[in-house]
């Protein structure tokens, strides 16, 4: 009843006039009277639920019905979701807003018609990062999707790793696996979409040839190393191995010229073909590759790792990714570096980087300065700030960064403080210094904080009017820290603070035992969650 009501009111905030509530009214008033009595009560919670399907605008119904390929309480990622409508041609294209853009604006529009509800909101705290559709909804859209021959959803056989294709079944077809291999046998020429709810674990699809997906339009590749066995989603006609250190992804991609949404997913490094920018669409989540001379695509978002070698570099290949978004980066020499942020920095949709320097020490990140409407920023890397402080090119604009493996020998605290929008810092074995300052009146935006594994941190000192806005801290392996700093209890916005493997002083200076706190309980006493894990008393809780 309250998803009902909920609903109800988001249906009639659409309404503009008395007389179009009435006619609302009118509907569900007159199905409630076709109802034995006993029945009213869900009978009109699923009449609201129809009419409020019914009023969707015409665009907007077949992305409310894709989400019943989604099993029941599926976290579905919002990037992922808006990807698929796009390649199942639901998102129109329009001269003023970029598809995924306009994707956006449809979800949102579902979002306010609380047919599907946010779950999880990104590192700005305003954009949706995950959504979920409620058990009642998702039975009325796999309902719907039945009854308009959208889509089939076949469930494997709980003790059988095949599933049966035929040409009589729905152009897309959603396979809800009770296995982590699917072999799939038979044909259906027509497929459109073959679609795998995958979380953590990746499905093993095992198919004979891909002519007998020509018209496909989404498609998910994946390569394992698993017992000296080598597997992949699709047999050697789409992805052939020709080395044991290289994945060569087969040129055969290309040819599925109907193809539109591409994942590439592998525990090694890959190699593409040039007719991988034949899609028009290409998302990549491979953990890194080599970049293909000609691959020209100017339709790539998403690359999560490159390796940047001396063709990228010199030849000015990423000036052609003029709507990339999110971008990984491999460096494999020193001399890469420099030129190749040089060139990023005129990408203007550049929204998220991540620079890998395993293979560099000295670096010039002061084109990094340049980088003006970049949101997400992660470091992995040593770096060397010897000459001073190599943080200071950090863009202002940050909202999130993460710095890993650093191991920076200047406190960082006296840099990422003046960044005036960080909300989210990591820092993993980023800083080997033993004392850290955060100023007053530094990180004003700050909300929330993980210092992992500062293996020689001992001193934390916060002044007074520092990190204002703090609502999460967490402490992560930092055992010479032998007592928090007395700044903590300024923060009063603070709600959590997580404590995993600490010292045993710092635990016991903040401890209640038989309801006496330790001598520095009066630090965090107004921090309504603490939680200490610890290997020794994993899940306690010390209030």
């Amino acid at each position: 009843m309250p998803l009902a009501i909920v609903v109800l009111g988001c249906l009639l905030a659409t309404k503009q006039s008395v007389a179009q509530w009435e006619i609302v009214h009118k509907n569900i008033h007159g199905h409630l009277n076709e109802l034995p009595h006993q029945d009213r009560q869900y009978g009109a919670v699923n009449r609201i639920l129809v009419l409020s399907y019914n009023d969707l605008p015409y665009p907007l119904k077949p992305c409310f019905l894709y989400l019943s390929h989604y099993p029941e309480d599926w976290e579905i990622p919002k990037k992922e979701l808006i990807r698929l409508w796009i390649a199942e041609g639901f998102i129109p294209e329009n001269k003023e807003f970029l598809m995924e853009d306009l994707g956006e604006k449809f979800l949102e529009e579902l979002i306010d018609r609380s047919l599907v509800q946010v779950s999880r909101r990104d590192y700005t705290g305003t954009n949706v990062e995950t959504c979920r559709v409620h058990d009642l909804l998702r039975e009325l859209c796999t309902k719907e999707a039945r009854e308009e021959k959208f889509l089939e959803i076949i469930q494997q056989p709980l003790h059988e790793l095949e599933v049966t294709l035929a040409e009589s079944m729905l152009r897309r077809i959603s396979i809800h696996r009770s296995k982590s291999k699917v072999y799939l046998k038979g044909k259906h020429p027509k497929l459109r979409s073959l679609l795998f709810s995958q979380n953590e674990e990746s499905v093993e699809l095992c198919v004979s040839k891909y002519k007998s997906f020509k018209f496909l339009r989404v498609l998910t590749l994946a390569k394992r190393d698993n017992y000296n066995k080598r597997w992949w989603h699709v047999s050697t006609e789409i992805g052939n191995d020709n080395y044991n250190k290289w994945w060569h992804v087969s040129t055969e991609i290309g040819n599925l010229q109907h193809l539109r949404y591409l994942k590439l997913e592998c525990d090694k490094k890959m190699i593409l073909p040039r007719s991988m920018g034949r899609p028009i669409i290409l998302k990549s989540d491979a953990c890194a590759f080599y970049w293909p001379q000609g691959f020209t695509s100017k339709n790539i978002e998403t690359l999560k790792v490159i390796v940047v070698d001396e063709k990228v570099a010199e030849n000015n290949a990423m000036l052609r990714w003029t709507n990339i978004q999110s971008l990984g980066i491999e460096f494999t020499r020193e001399q890469y570096v420099e030129p190749t942020l040089i060139l990023l920095a005129k990408l203007q949709r550049l929204r998220s980087v991540s620079l890998s320097f395993l293979y560099c020490s000295f670096l010039d990140l002061q084109p990094l300065s340049q980088y003006y409407h970049l949101s997400k920023l992660k470091l992995l890397g040593r770096i060397e700030d010897m000459y001073g402080h190599v943080l200071k090119f950090l863009p202002s604009n940050i909202v999130k960064l993460t710095l890993l493996d650093c191991e920076l020998s200047q406190d960082p605290m006296a840099v990422l403080e003046k960044l005036c929008h960080l909300r989210i810092l990591y820092l993993k074995e980023a800083y080997i210094g033993r004392k850290m300052v955060c100023s007053a009146n530094g990180f004003p935006k700050l909300d929330y904080l993980q210092m992992s594994r500062l293996r020689e941190l001992e001193e934390w000192e916060i002044e007074e009017g520092a990190m204002p806005c703090l609502r999460e801290l967490e402490l992560v392996h930092v055992r010479r820290l032998s007592m928090l700093p007395e700044g903590l209890r300024y923060i009063t916005t603070l709600q959590k603070l997580n404590l995993v493997r600490i010292s045993s002083s710092l635990e016991d200076s903040i401890k209640v035992i038989d309801g006496k706190g330790g001598e520095d309980f009066y630090k965090v006493r107004h921090i309504p969650s603490i939680h200490i894990d610890d290997p020794k008393i994993i899940g306690a809780d010390i209030m």
